[in-house]
């Protein structure tokens, strides 16, 4: 089976859908998803994610099944170096988290005093709970780690959501912290991430990237992968820096 996991266009986070450039980045995306034979398709019930899912909607004659898990990742924390507000559960500054060697470990980043204090492992649960019941519907049911291919399949499935929470999905997947992925990866707007399941034993899989945060259908247009989800590449950059 080969999952599709896709960030929503350039988002207007006010309005929660795209702007001019993520409206753009949703026609390209099309373009290269009307080609492929998605068997299923679930998206975000936030507006950024459906209104990207639109378009190869659209054209593909098909509607999505909307997944309140698949919604941007929950949660707020006060983060060590700022307590004045609140921040997305992933958004550390490096030596904060650095200093706890708990956040990147896969049975442990949960008992982080900021984590803990916002239920972290809880919405991990949930989010990760319902991504397995999704899977088991498929044929492949979480046992202790890997996957009993109960019935293996070459489907494609094709999940429009968001940075955050698809870290979330590729860490279950993995065996990993969240937090590495979190901090790790990037994943552009409107950016295709593929995962192949492996059954190098009968009845027993595993999830493999294959690709991560793929754009070229982009770039094949010219189109440059918007900013969103990146900061500043050197701090005296005129790009975003908090």
């Amino acid at each position: 089976m080969r999952l599709l996991l896709i960030r929503h266009g350039d988002p207007d986070y006010e309005k929660d859908s795209l702007t001019q450039k993520g409206w753009r980045e949703a026609h390209l995306l099309a373009d290269r998803l009307e080609k492929e034979t998605l068997d299923h398709i679930y998206v975000s019930p936030l507006g950024r994610a459906r209104d990207t899912a639109a378009e190869t909607l659209r054209r593909i004659g098909r509607e999505a099944e909307v997944c309140d898990w698949l919604r941007e990742f929950q949660g707020q924390i006060w983060r060590p170096d700022d307590k004045t507000q609140r921040h997305i559960s992933w958004d550390w500054l490096p030596r904060d988290r650095a200093a706890d060697p708990r956040l990147g470990r896969v049975d442990a980043w949960f008992e982080n005093p900021a984590m803990a204090e916002a239920d972290m492992k809880r919405e991990y649960d949930w989010v990760t709970g319902s991504f397995d019941a999704l899977l088991a519907r498929h044929g492949y049911v979480r046992d202790q780690g890997f996957y009993r291919a109960e019935r293996p399949n070459h489907g494609t499935v094709a999940l429009f959501c968001h940075f955050g929470v698809g870290c979330v999905l590729l860490s279950r997947l993995l065996d990993v912290s969240p937090m590495v992925l979190w901090h790790g990866l990037c994943a552009a707007p409107a950016s295709v991430t593929t995962v192949m399941t492996e059954e190098r034993r009968q009845g027993i899989a595993q999830f493999r990237i294959t690709e991560y945060g793929d754009v070229s259908h982009l770039k094949l247009h010219a189109e440059p992968p918007a900013f969103s989800a990146r900061f500043c590449e050197c701090f005296t950059d005129d790009t975003r820096h908090d």
